[in-house]
């Protein structure tokens, strides 16, 4: 495999189109890394299913303005040929992949948190499992053997990052407030993470799953009413989202844990955004480190919007 030490380290970021996967690609970046990122939703090509104004062209955009460098592609993650194709590119361009971050998803609207199993509707059932679940097998079983490729070739480790929604504690039970398959997906999701742990046990990568808290996505934001600058009007009418956090406090933790090396503490288990900015110093964009899921753990899911003690969980 060709390329210098001195080269920037690659990471390709799946799902980055918007929220999380967004504001990740875009810290990688800022932390020194060549950011592949990819998506569907395109400026020429149109919106995905999710009909947001997001593009993954808006991410390369950011990237370019945080000064970092890296190429944002519109890739269909349910594709095994076009990820195939996307890891191919990678290795030809950059000869390298030392991480990989799976943020697919976009089933949110399938959910029918209302409904038990047997009446939510079926195909928005399945197409949430092909969205947050199959896009992650496809381009984990792609792209895994070139982050090991790089491992091995330059005497370093790879990092494999699952985005999740939920801590191991709060998933241990069946989530009721959100539905059959949303609940079924991000069960999936940590299994993915226990599994990949199990199987690069003794070899030179990690697997590590993370999940952000309340996040202040685009669409989040527009349900409020509020902007990323507004957002605490939010909290006169629900004083719970005052423990809500920007996209880019969970992708600050995870830029640091890439460049830290020692991911291995973490193999095989979710790490909350505040963990990881505990561990690694890290903060929101206003100083803060918001505990969504301490807070969660410690007055249950039907407290979670009332804002019980929020100062201590931020």
């Amino acid at each position: 495999m060709s390329g210098a030490a001195s080269e920037p380290k690659v990471a390709l970021v799946a799902g980055a189109t918007r929220g999380a996967g967004r504001a990740i690609a875009v810290e990688l970046a800022r932390a020194g890394f060549f950011v592949y990122a990819t998506g569907r939703s395109s400026r020429t090509s149109g919106p995905s299913e999710m009909e947001r104004p997001e593009t993954i062209e808006g991410t390369g955009d950011l990237i370019a303005a945080a000064e970092g460098e890296g190429a944002a592609l519109v890739v269909d993650h349910e594709d095994p040929a076009a990820v195939g194709e996307l890891v191919a590119r990678i290795e030809r361009e950059r000869g390298r992949l030392d991480v990989l971050v799976n943020d697919i998803f976009g089933g949110d609207r399938y959910m029918e948190w209302d409904k038990p199993l047997w009446e939510h509707d079926w195909a928005g059932g399945l197409r949430m499992l092909q969205m947050g679940v199959h896009t992650h097998l496809i381009t984990s079983h792609a792209a895994v053997p070139l982050v090991l490729r790089t491992a091995e070739s330059h005497g370093t480790r790879g990092l494999v990052v699952e985005l999740t929604d939920g801590t191991s504690e709060a998933n241990a039970e069946f989530r009721r407030n959100v539905g059959f398959y949303y609940d079924l997906v991000k069960a999936n999701v940590e299994r993915i993470v226990k599994g990949l742990a199990a199987e690069l046990e003794s070899l030179p990568a990690t697997a590590v799953g993370v999940t952000p808290g309340w996040l202040r996505s685009e669409s989040m934001l527009e349900h409020f009413g509020v902007t990323e600058a507004t957002w605490r009007d939010a909290c006169e009418t629900r004083p719970g989202f005052a423990i809500s956090e920007s996209p880019t406090y969970v992708a600050r933790g995870i830029a640091a844990l890439a460049r830290a090396g020692d991911a291995d503490r973490w193999s095989g288990t979710i790490v909350s955004a505040r963990q990881l900015a505990d561990a690694y110093g890290v903060t929101d964009t206003d100083g803060s480190k918001p505990d969504c899921w301490g807070h969660i753990a410690k007055y249950g899911w039907d407290h979670h919007h009332e804002g019980l003690d929020i100062e201590e969980f931020r």
